[in-house]
This record gives C-alpha cells, sequence and structure tokens, in this order.
C-alpha cells in the first residue's frame, strides 16, 4: 500500500475520532443537566409559597368572622334581653350591632374571594406537579440513554484510537511528522485528486506533480502544500 494512501486512511479515521469526539462532548453536556425540571420545579415552588399565604391569609380572615360573629351575637342577645330600658343606649348598641354586621359582611365576601384565588392556585400546583412527574420520568428515560451512548462512543473511540495507533507504526515516521504538521495547520492534511484537480485547493495540478503522485510516495500540492493521494 503507497504511503499517501496510508496517510489519507490515517485522516479517514483521524476525522471519524473528532467526529465520535464531538458526539462524546454533546453527550456529556447533556448528562446530568436537568434545567428544565428545575425550572417546573421553581414554578411548583413558587405555587406552594402562593397557596400557603392564601392559606394562612384566609384563616386569619375566618378567625376575625368568627370573633365578629361571636361580638354580633353578644349584642344581638343584649339587645333582645329586655335588660336595657335607655332608649338612646339600645339604639347605640343596635349602631354597633349593624356597624359589625357589615365589617362581617365585607369580610365574608373578601373571603370568598380568597376561596377562589385558593382554589385556582390549588389546580396550578396540581397540575405543575403532573408536568413535574411527566418530566422528571423523561428526563430519567433521557440520561439513561445519554449513559448508554456514553459508554458505545467512549468504547467505539478506543477502537479507533488503537485502529489508528496500529496504522500510524506502519507507515514511515517522517511521513506522520508531515501529516501531523500538516493536520495541526490546515485541517485536512491530505487531499484527493480527481481529474488532475486537488480537492484541497481546487487547483488543477501540473503533469510533474500528478506524475509523482501516481507513484504513491507522498508529494505536496504545490499551492496548497497537501498531501496528494490519487485514488
Amino acid at each position: 500500500m503507497s504511503v499517501a494512501r496510508q496517510l489519507y486512511q490515517l485522516q479517514e479515521i483521524d476525522l471519524e475520532i473528532a467526529d465520535e469526539e464531538h458526539r462524546l462532548e454533546q453527550v456529556n453536556g447533556r448528562l446530568g443537566k436537568n434545567d428544565v425540571v428545575v425550572a417546573v420545579q421553581q414554578k411548583l415552588d413558587v405555587g406552594k409559597e402562593k397557596r400557603a399565604e392564601l392559606q394562612h391569609k384566609q384563616r386569619s380572615l375566618e378567625a376575625e368572622i368568627d370573633d365578629l360573629a361571636g361580638k354580633i351575637k353578644k349584642g344581638e342577645d343584649e339587645l333582645y334581653s329586655g335588660r336595657i330600658g335607655n332608649p338612646k343606649e339600645l339604639s347605640s348598641l343596635q349602631h354597633e350591632v349593624e356597624l359589625l354586621k357589615t365589617k362581617r359582611d365585607g369580610l365574608e365576601t373578601e373571603d370568598l374571594e380568597l376561596m377562589e384565588q385558593v382554589e385556582s392556585v390549588e389546580a396550578s400546583v396540581a397540575a405543575l406537579k403532573q408536568e413535574l412527574a411527566l418530566i422528571a420520568a423523561e428526563w430519567q428515560r433521557e440520561q439513561a440513554q445519554l449513559q448508554k451512548d456514553k459508554v458505545a462512543l467512549e468504547s467505539g473511540l478506543n477502537d479507533l484510537n488503537r485502529k489508528r495507533q496500529a496504522l500510524a507504526a506502519e507507515i514511515a515516521s517522517e511521513a506522520v511528522t508531515l501529516y501531523e504538521h500538516l493536520r495541526k495547520n490546515k485541517g485536512l492534511a491530505v487531499a484527493r485528486v480527481e481529474q488532475g484537480i486537488c480537492h484541497g485547493c481546487r487547483i488543477s495540478l501540473p503533469s510533474s506533480e500528478l506524475q509523482q503522485a501516481r507513484s504513491g510516495t507522498p508529494v505536496q500540492c504545490s499551492s496548497c502544500n497537501r498531501i496528494l493521494y490519487l485514488p
């Protein structure tokens, strides 16, 4: 096998290694990443806090309503007990009871509005819990698959690196050194030649270079300096 062909095969392996390493990097970047789960959990936490705040406010309001109901009952009992004979005192107490009732009615309206808010928040919390369960389950499945992909990619990369090492050992060291230098500076070190054109720079090659390239020895393109390979 010609040196140029060996170097081209080495390049093909290197390209495959680079592709697999990129895929592995992407997999590693997604492993453990749970931004969506965290975002839904944060929404759920906010919903729970809002629910707790509303429920606390509702309990305080209902305690105040109960307190007013007690005062109203006490006032009405006093009004109808017959113990108050002074018309002015009786009128004053009746006015006080009416004020307490007005305040109670306002608080009961507020309590009804709070109940509606609590129900709305509870429905939102229930929906978020369901969404979180679904997303968390999907995340677990995805993580399991990513872990399998990682193992497979790492195994494939190990095979490719062994294959590369074995092939590089068969090639003359000076040719490998040239290849590595060109790969570092140009990305692609070896360029295919088809119909007399270097596919590295798309320039037609002189007949002398084509003749040398056909021999299989490492010949560099006079335009882009890449090693020429004729399939």
